[in-house]
């Protein structure tokens, strides 16, 4: 049965829909972590699926973090996170570190520093 024509309902996908029911990803991917397209990823995304091939497009042009990549396709970030991992684990796409590791203790200090900068302002 077609939707009836305008009705914004018709395009609508289910999140658990895309992801095949999962709502965990198979690694974690930090929010800010910088991801790359791999040579082969554009072509064999395309019979990946079509979020897949989008991906691939938008990371093979310009190293992307996941949640631009979540902004760009306007999916959930929680689907981007899954499909993107599956892409990572699959060779398609290629992650690299956002930050060097570092102690809690160093991260504190950060975000601290960047508290006191804000309030000055």
């Amino acid at each position: 049965m077609e939707p009836p024509h305008g009705d914004p309902r018709g395009a609508l996908v289910r999140p658990y829909a895309v992801t095949r029911g999962r709502t965990e990803p198979s690694r974690h991917i930090a929010l800010e972590a910088v991801l790359t397209a791999s040579e082969r990823a554009v072509a064999e995304a395309r019979f990946a699926g079509h979020d897949k091939y989008r991906i691939a497009q938008i990371c093979q042009s310009a190293p992307q973090s996941l949640a631009e990549i979540a902004a760009y396709t306007r999916l959930p970030l929680g689907v981007a996170r899954v499909i993107v991992a599956d892409m990572v684990g699959e060779g398609l796409l290629t992650l690299h570190s956002a930050a060097p590791a570092q102690r809690y203790e160093e991260r504190m200090e950060l975000l601290e520093r960047v508290l006191s900068g804000l309030r000055r302002l």
